[in-house]
């Protein structure tokens, strides 16, 4: 297993609120030994002006997967994970329903990951495929808001 902190469903959508990830109705669906996914609504917030899937909103699905990941795979007491560099290539148009991404590591460094997403629709058809790097740094003691804590 890769996470240095067990991940549950329950505390990765409680992140959510108030959050784009919450706005973009993204919402964490599964939890592997080496893998975590999410699935985020083809809908008035995730579509473009031609009402087909905006390719941002994918990259947004694709970042919050990468680096929800990576957040588990480091000492959260003392370090935190950066977006660094995100690639998408965009394959397939949705107009509707949902789109589901899986977040799998390439490179689990001390200093840099990089994670492979890929987002399909509910036929298991590749809609985006994604590359995220993450810069592995200091926390200064900062952490995530959850609405789990007290």
């Amino acid at each position: 297993m890769i996470w240095r902190i067990e991940p549950t469903i329950e505390l990765l959508n409680s992140f959510a609120p108030g959050t784009l990830a919450g706005h973009l109705g993204i919402e964490f669906t599964e939890v592997g030994e080496d893998f975590m996914t999410a699935r985020m609504p083809v809908d008035e917030r995730t579509v473009q002006a031609f009402g087909v899937l905006h390719g941002g909103a994918s990259a947004s699905l694709a970042e919050t997967l990468g680096s929800a990941a990576g957040a588990f795979c480091i000492d959260y007491t003392t370090k935190t994970v950066v977006g660094l560099e995100l690639n998408c290539n965009h394959v397939r148009p949705m107009r509707e329903g949902f789109v589901y991404g899986t977040a799998r590591p390439i490179h689990l460094g001390n200093t840099t990951q990089i994670w492979d997403i890929r987002i399909v629709n509910a036929e298991d058809k590749l809609v985006c495929v994604a590359r995220l790097t993450l810069a592995v740094v200091d926390s200064g003691g900062a952490r995530p808001r959850s609405t789990l804590d007290p």
